[in-house]
């Protein structure tokens, strides 16, 4: 880069594992048109990198290999990270030198932390040299559902526990005016969202995106699924020129359409790509049940009550499917929450943290619903309906088989849905077992009845989340607001949130100068690398 504070350039012994496709670990950093660095993070206080050891593995590239910052390192030890993963490994010595990233990787391979850890570090690594204002995005991270953009925001507070630097998450079926009060209370250092909710918030001038200098488009496939493309599109001719701001892209697949975007939004990227059969098959035990769609339920039933299965997703493709399963399990007495768009968004969050905490055994889930969720120790996968999309056959069994430990995998095939394996097997590259399912699986028996917990009483039901009638979506309309004249800069105690409105951007010497002096922070000193 050309700026006076340049990215600081990875550790000179990088190993050949971590080189990425079309692009030499050693190349050049990406020039960039020069601008004025904004932010901060303050460095851990009575924390040492030398708390921190991890031996190294040949093979494997560590975090300290990439000479990060003390406070975001000591982040990384709180995560319980030592050692990256492929998607890691093979962008962050690319990223970290400010190049733009085109990555194909499925969900549950580590690239939500590979895109926050070189967020965190160029926001760290460059203080304050000018005014803030509340709303002003230093870095842009869209994501297709609520419910993936809630656990990235999540992510990266874990990682940003030891510094200064501020998260916000803007999703659509949550109170506008609770998340306004939020943004206006802190400065917006990394702003996470949903584009229908971001769009929301820009247009209201509530949240401004010129100063935008790291810009993540997570699951651009789904994006585009999902018809969310059009408005990306005016969310990203809201942040500065490509040459201007760092892009990073990532997808489960390289279609025509997803390669001409990447040409449209970004800049000279490297590729980065990991295979989607090695996520699917390395952790997770994957078997077929040829059925009937009459003796499916059943299926469901008692493979449930089977002592091994403790923590399970259900995926069915239609929400009135998910609905029935939803209101059938809790008649069996299962503890059992559902995630689809029919669901109101506090519900699906409430049923999202119970099934977390262990408070529910199961969870019922579409495809859009379930997308980019993380949920530790989730021991069984259910593909109820197959799914028309192979790709999301390995997102579904991706919730299972996670931080190296082993899942399993069961999907119902009957005649309405049985050809859809093949598809799923061209992808994987591999034959699935297909068995029929053994005669005890298909009884007809209470769910409850092979462990009863009491001898005189049946057990109670658990109050669930239930499914709502009315739909929600990340489209929806926020109140209209009133447009102010003027964007007054950020005190502590009363920041402002509103900028002249103007149909161009406005350069940062227009903005009156803060009446308060930010916080600073102190420029990390060097990090101790093995």
């Amino acid at each position: 880069m050309t700026e006076t504070n340049s990215k600081a350039e990875v550790a000179s012994t990088e190993t050949s594992s971590v080189q990425a496709q079309g692009a030499s670990a050693n190349s050049a950093d990406k020039p960039k048109a020069s601008r004025n660095r904004r932010g901060a993070g303050r460095r851990g206080q009575g924390w040492n990198i030398a708390q921190f050891q991890v031996e190294p593995v040949e093979g494997k590239a560590r975090f300290h290999d990439f000479d990060l910052p003390d406070n975001l390192m000591r982040g990384i030890q709180d995560t319980g990270f030592e050692y990256c993963t492929p998607i890691q490994a093979q962008s962050l010595p690319h990223t970290l030198r400010g190049h733009d990233i085109v990555g194909k990787a499925q969900t549950g391979t580590g690239k939500t932390a590979a895109f926050l850890i070189n967020i965190i570090t160029d926001l760290i690594r460059h203080p304050v040299e000018e005014e803030r204002f509340m709303g002003e995005a230093r870095s842009l991270i869209m994501a297709p559902t609520r419910e993936l953009a809630i656990q990235i925001a999540d992510d990266a507070t874990r990682l940003l526990k030891h510094t200064d630097i501020k998260v916000h998450c803007l999703v659509g079926g949550m109170d506008y005016g609770k998340q306004l009060q939020k943004i206006q209370k802190s400065h917006c250092d990394i702003l996470v969202g949903t584009p229908g909710r971001l769009l929301d918030f820009a247009n209201n001038r509530d949240i401004y995106l010129d100063q935008v200098e790291v810009l993540v488009i997570d699951e651009a496939d789904r994006m585009l699924d999902m018809g969310f493309i059009p408005q990306v599109r005016r969310l990203v001719r809201l942040t500065p020129k490509l040459e201007e701001r760092q892009t990073l892209l990532f997808s489960a697949t390289f279609t025509p359409e997803i390669l001409r975007l990447t040409e449209t939004w970004t800049d000279n990227p490297v590729t980065v790509e990991i295979a989607s059969e090695r996520v699917a098959t390395d952790t997770v035990d994957q078997k077929i049940y040829i059925t009937t769609a009459s003796e499916k339920f059943a299926l469901l039933n008692n493979v449930l009550v089977k002592d091994d299965v403790e923590s399970v997703m259900v995926f069915a493709n239609r929400r009135d499917i998910c609905r029935n399963l939803h209101e059938k399990l809790k008649k069996k007495g299962f503890k059992v929450g559902l995630l689809s768009g029919d669901v109101p968004q506090n519900k699906r969050m409430k049923a999202l943290d119970m099934f977390k905490s262990g408070n529910l055994k199961v969870m019922v889930a579409t495809d859009v619903a379930g997308r980019g969720i993380h949920v530790d120790g989730i021991s069984h996968v259910i593909n109820y309906t197959l799914p028309e999309e192979p790709e999301d056959y390995v997102h579904r069994i991706g919730r299972t088989g996670r931080a190296g430990k082993t899942g399993t995998s069961i999907s119902f095939a009957c005649e309405d849905d049985a050809f859809l394996l093949e598809p799923i097997e061209k992808l994987l590259a591999m034959k699935l077992p297909c068995t029929m399912p053994e005669e005890h699986l298909l009884e007809e028996v209470p769910a409850i009845a092979s462990k009863p917990k009491a001898k005189t009483s049946a057990p109670k039901k658990a109050k669930e989340p239930s499914a709502a009638k009315e739909p929600s979506a990340d489209k929806e309309p926020s109140a209209k607001k009133e447009p102010s004249t003027k964007k007054e800069p950020s005190t502590k105690k009363e920041p402002s949130t509103k900028k002249e409105p103007s149909a161009a951007k406005e350069p940062s010497a227009a903005k009156e100068p803060s009446a308060a002096k930010e916080p600073s922070a102190e420029s990390p000193s060097e990090e101790t690398s093995a």
